[in-house]
Formats: C-alpha cells, structure tokens, sequence
C-alpha cells in the first residue's frame, strides 16, 4: 500500500460516521507494532492465585511484554512479538497448568455446561453420603459404646472414603498440580485437611478410639463444593461479547474481477478492491459505494432503528445491513483492520482489565495458605514437643487445618450475590456477574442510551390528522408497499382504524427515497422530504412524506414510544441525586425533546461508538463510578468501558453479552431499585465478612490451644458457613 493511499485510508476512518472506534483501534495496533497477540486456553485455572501465577511466570519469560489472565474465559493473552503459542505453552505448563492455543471449541457452552454438572453431581453424591454419616454419628453421640459404636464407625468409613475421593477430586487435583512444581495453593491446605480428617478417623476406628470424624470430613468437602459452585455459576453465564462481536462479521464477499464476481475469504480482501453487496446482505468490510443507491440498517453500529439513504460517496462500515438495493463498494478496510474487527478489540480489551477486587483477592489468595499452613506446623510442632503424643499432635494440626477453612469466607460474597440475584430476577433483572453487585453499590452517575433504551425502538404516528379521510387508502397502499419502519408504523395506525388500501397502479420502491405508484393517471408518493421536494426543517420528530399529485406534500410525524418505568427511573435517580447523562446517535433535535420530557440536564446527540466508550472512560478518570445502560452495538465498547452496565433483554446479544446484569422486562424502573438492593447487598458482604473474621477469631485460639477436635472444627466451621448463608438470605 502507497503512503498516499494509507493516508487516505486513515483520513477514511477518522470520518467514518458509523464507528469511530477505528481510530482508537489504530492506536492500539500501532502502540503493538503490528503484532497479534498469542491466546492461550487455560481450562484448569480456577481461582485469584491462578491469574498471579500464570501473569507472574509469563511476564519473566524472555520476549514477553506483557501477559493478561481472563478468568471468565480461562485465557491468557499473551503480548508476545514474534513468539508463537508452542515457545510459551512450556513456560505455562512448567508451573502446573494445562494449556493450549486457543481453540474456540474448547470455549464452547457444552464443555461449561459439563463442569457445572459435575460440580452438581459432586454435590449430590456428598450431601447423600453427609446426611446418612451424620444419622449415624447421632447414635455414636447419643451414647452407643464398644462393638456398636465400632460397627457405626466402620459402616461410616465405608461411606466416607469413597465420597471423599470422589467429591474431593478438584480439590486434591488441583492440589496435587500446585504442590508438584511448588506452589501453595488454596486448595493445598483444603486437601490437607480432608486427608488428615479422614486418615485420623481411620486410626480411630482402627484402634476402637471414641471419636471419628468421617462425618466432618464428608460436610467439609459438601460445603466447598457448594462455595465452588457459586463461583462456578456467576462466571459461567458470563459469555464474551467479544465472540459475540465476532459472530457477526461475514466470512466471505463477491469480488468483482474481469471475470465477473467471486466469492473470496474477507481476509483476503484488500483496499482498493470492488464488491458486491446484494440487498439483505451484511457489509463484509468499510468501504466507500461506488454504484448503487439502497438504504442501509445501521442499527447493529449506531443503535438506531431508522435505515439510513444510501448514494455513491458513502462510507459504510462492517456490520451494517444493506436493505433494498444492490450495492458495489470500495473497499478500505477488512478483515482484521475493519471497524467492527476494531471494536471487537476495544470490548475484548475492557472485558480483561483488572479490577479493585481481583487485586485484593491476589493479595489474599497469597497471603491465606502460608499462613494456614505456618499455623497448623506451629500447633503440630508444639503439642507434640509438649506432650510426645502424635495422636494429639495430629489432632489439633488437623482441627486448625479445618477450624481455618475459608468456606465461611469463600461464601461471604456469593450467598449475598445469590439472595440478591434472586429478588432481582423476581424484578426481572439477571445478574450475569457476581461482582456486578459489588461495583453496582458504588455507582455515582448513569448514562443513558436513547433508542431501545430510553424509548422501545418503535416508531408510532403522532396523529392520523394530517392526512384527509378520502387520501387515506391512497397512503395506506403506499405504506404496505414498503418495508421501511415509518412506513410499517403508518400502515398499523391506518389499518387500526379501519381504512381500506386503495388499488394502486405501478407500484414501486425507490431504494433510499421512498415508494411511489399511479391512482387515476396521477402520481402518488410516500418518503423522503428531499425526494418530495419538501423542507425537514428543526423538527424534533422522526418524520414522512405523503406526495398526493396535488397540492403540497403532507408531513406525517412519528414519535418513539418511552420503555415503561423510564420516567419513574430517571426521576427515582435525580432524586437521589445521582448524576445522569443522555447520549445518543440521533439528531440533536430528537435528543434534546427526550430530554426534557424526562428531566434530564445533561445530553448529547450525534455521538459515536468510540464518543460514548470515551465518555464513559473520562467520567472514570474523574473518580466517578459509571453505571452504562444501552443496547446497541455502538454501546457494547462503552458497556464493556462502564464500572457496571444494564442492557435490556431485547438488545443485540453482543450488547447484552458485554453487559453485567439483563433487564428481562421492558420496565426500566427496576434499574433503580437494583441500586438499593446493591447498597444493601454490600452492606450483608461487609457483615459477612465480619463474621468470618470474627469467627477465626474466635475459633483458631481454641483449635490451637487443643480445646476443638477436628469434629468441634468441622461443625464450628459449618456453623460460620450458615450463619453467613442466613445473614445473606435476609435480602430476600
């Protein structure tokens, strides 16, 4: 590519009135060189320390520059130049984890959906095996002595041992990686203590002792895995909107050559190269129209449900939907380099970014299975130095091994995200991340998108007034004519009341202009002011041409109907004195009138994807804690951007995808009250976390002092585990 064109390739996309995410984009690509990243799968990673690990080793690897874990997805992306996935897949698997080039099967829902089964089944056989156990030490406890408290014993080892193996598996495995190539991990100290608790209760049972303790072994593996599978949960319908992103872009366009058309790979377009566009078809790349007049949906791009004309000159962007006519385009980027690829980049980049949180989890996650370990060698060591009694020396290292699980704390967030998950859903809310909540509760401003946000999306007419009882059939056969929306919209309300389509000769469609016909030797026309010969003027409504033959052309307004509940969020939010914002696509007209029936002081019209993505960044960079509400494309980078982000269930699934939490109603008003329930969940997470804290407290110095058998830990570490759970559920 010349210097000359490049420039007029970039000159391209800084006018690009779609998607300015491309610029953005260009910065990115140029600040890396022009290097692609290396994508690892990494399906065996499962917790904070994981992220530690793996950023840490691949980070010190020679070439690397930079290495970023996505939890959710299980993948590392890898800032590598000129290293392939073969140099660093060793560097992984040298310190326990499996890993692979990223595959996007392997990502697929089937295989999540297999791990949530197993957990659930994990689940099920240990809770079985844990109630029969416990029927069983009822009797032990209740006084049964000798031979009989023996047999109970035995029967009970035969239940545990089994479903300890088999229940603990994910514990002992992941266990097992870390300690081979010396980590210490969180499950080491969890795996420690279930064979500890169940090898002590073997020598018990072996040597006719008074106490075994199968029955805390078995509760102990059933909690965890509940705590697991709520963490499980909350990532698990966390999809990437950036694969959803990906979906979209076409996999192959008709080239025209000398030869006609071919169909050929998008990647292997080129700028410069002419392509065909056949009408309902997507744009496959950004390009400039060369012939052809249609009108173009640039909803999946701008949000905005209202097709736009399209003439020679235009630039269109990848991802938009040709209408109504055939279309040759010149192109100016594909593939990789187009706008929607760009975008793509930009969600996928925001997706992966660090938070407050992980960072504090990492810290703790280092800090917890030294010092539970440190402790349990320290009362091993001392007992058995005080006392030369192994036994008891055991005993108590297993009693703190147990007595300090993190299950209490492990369920802290999750039993609050659940009990308050679940009065949203009642709202009809889903809370598709378990941190949503958290970053819900600090929220300070709102903003708002227009279209199918805001409003439904759905044009309506304002009045049938303007158009004379006899012209009606004459516009109803026009509007059924054409598939435009305002004309839709215009053929529903005339249908409604009762009029009749009148019979139209030569009946036809202008792609990008309107529909015309003949009524007794006269044209007739519906669609643009322009093509009518009438003047749009500073309306503040959507609006459409009726052309009768005679006389002036009839203006025909529509309006957009508000969501249910808009009015009463807004206002429930300005109340509270949090600062809301307006951006959208549409004409500054549109917008300001929508504002002010709404109260809102603060909009803006005519905004980009890449304006609103800033916009939301810059309110960050102000110390303000942004809640996004949106459901276009052109709102997924600033969804992804926001500290937590609202999108209506009937947005595109890129939107809802890049979104924490899908309003599964059309009312809007729950949007606010998910505010206070997130205030309210925060403050049931800080309570639990104090009981937790407050629980070791308590409970360590006992286990320590000798005071708490592994039972006494296992049941003393049940009690927190429910407290925690009962305290959450009280936001239900």
């Amino acid at each position: 590519m010349s210097d000359a064109t490049l420039h007029d390739h970039e000159l391209r996309l800084s006018a690009c009135p779609a998607c300015d995410a491309a610029p953005l984009a260009q910065r990115l690509a140029d600040a890396r060189g022009g290097q692609a990243d290396v994508i690892l799968s990494l399906p065996t990673i499962h917790c904070a320390t994981c992220i530690t690990d793996v950023e840490r080793v691949l980070a010190r690897h020679p070439g690397v520059r930079a290495a970023r874990v996505n939890l959710t997805l299980r993948r590392v992306t890898v800032d590598a130049p000129g290293m392939a996935a073969a140099e660093l897949i060793p560097v992984v698997e040298s310190i326990g984890y499996e890993a692979h080039e990223l595959d996007p099967a392997a990502l697929s829902a089937s295989a999540a959906d297999r791990q949530g089964r197993d957990i659930l089944m994990r689940i099920g056989v240990s809770g079985f095996a844990m109630m029969n156990i416990m029927i069983l030490s009822v009797a032990v406890w209740s006084g049964a002595d000798a031979a009989t408290r023996d047999l109970f014993h035995w029967i009970s080892g035969a239940i545990a041992l089994p479903t300890v193996a088999f229940a603990g598996q994910p514990f002992f495995a992941s266990a097992w990686r870390a300690l081979r190539h010396g980590r210490l991990g969180m499950d080491v100290p969890i795996s420690l203590a279930l064979v500890l608790a169940s090898a002590i209760s073997v020598y018990e049972t072996v040597h006719s002792g008074h106490h075994a303790y199968f029955d805390a072994a078995v509760m102990l593996c059933f909690f965890l895995l509940i705590g697991r599978y709520l963490d499980y949960r909350t990532r698990a319908v966390a999809r990437s909107a950036a694969e959803e992103l990906t979906a979209l872009e076409v996999p192959r366009a008709f080239r025209l050559t000398a030869a006609g058309e071919e169909p050929v790979p998008v990647a292997e377009l080129v700028p410069g190269d002419l392509i065909r566009i056949r009408p309902g078809a997507r744009v496959p790349a950004d390009g400039e129209i060369t012939e052809g007049r249609s009108e173009i949906d640039r909803a999946l791009l701008t949000g905005e449900s209202i097709p736009v004309a399209a003439a020679p000159g235009m630039a269109l962007s990848a991802g938009e939907v040709n209408l109504t006519g055939p279309l040759v385009l010149r192109v100016t980027a594909a593939g990789r380099d187009s706008s929607l690829s760009r975008l793509t980049a930009l969600v996928a980049a925001a997706e992966s970014a660090r938070g407050h949180y992980t960072g504090l989890a990492d810290r703790a996650s280092r800090l917890y299975s030294p010092l539970v370990h440190l402790m349990a060698f320290c009362s091993f060591l001392g007992w058995y130095l005080a006392t030369h009694d192994l036994r008891l020396a055991v005993n108590v290292a297993a009693a703190v091994l147990i007595i300090t699980c993190p299950c209490a704390l492990g369920l802290a967030v999750p039993a609050v995200i659940t009990a308050a998950s679940g009065r949203l859903f009642r709202r009809g809310m889903l809370i598709k991340d378990g941190t949503a909540l958290e970053r819900l509760a600090d929220v300070d401003c709102v903003v708002f998108d227009k279209t199918g946000t805001l409003t439904m999306g759905v044009p309506q007419l304002v009045s049938l007034a303007p158009i004379p009882a006899e012209a009606r059939p004459l516009a109803l056969a026009l509007a059924q004519g054409s598939g435009h929306p305002l004309s839709q919209a215009l053929a529903q309300a005339l249908a409604e009341a009762g009029t009749q389509p009148a019979a139209l000769d030569d009946l036809r469609e202008v792609p990008g202009y309107g529909i015309a016909g003949r009524w007794q030797g006269r044209e007739v026309r519906l669609g643009r002011a322009d093509w009518l010969g009438a003047s749009h003027g500073e309306a503040r409504l959507s609006a459409s041409w009726l052309d009768l033959g005679q006389g002036a052309p009839i203006r025909l307004e529509f309006s957009d109907r508000l969501r249910p509940g808009a009015e009463a969020c807004v206002a429930r939010l300005l109340a509270r004195r949090q600062r809301v914002l307006l951006l959208s696509g549409d004409a500054a007209p549109v917008v300001e009138d929508l504002a002010a029936r709404l109260g809102i002081a603060e909009w803006r019209a005519g905004v980009t994807p890449l304006d609103k993505a800033e916009t939301v960044r810059g309110l960050g960079s102000e110390g303000r804690h942004v809640l996004m509400v949106g459901d276009g494309l052109n709102d997924t980078a600033a969804l992804a951007e926001a500290h937590v982000s609202i999108s209506p269930a009937s947005a595109l699934d890129a939107a809802r995808t890049a979104s924490d939490i899908v309003l599964m109603g059309s009312d809007l008003a729950p949007v606010a009250e998910a505010l206070d329930v997130a205030r309210r969940a925060r403050s049931r997470i800080k309570e639990n976390f104090a009981i937790s804290l407050g629980y070791n407290v308590v409970a360590v110095p006992f286990a320590i002092a000798g005071l708490a058998t592994p039972l006494m830990a296992a049941l003393a570490m049940s009690l927190s585990s429910i407290s925690v759970t009962l305290n959450a559920l009280r936001l239900r």
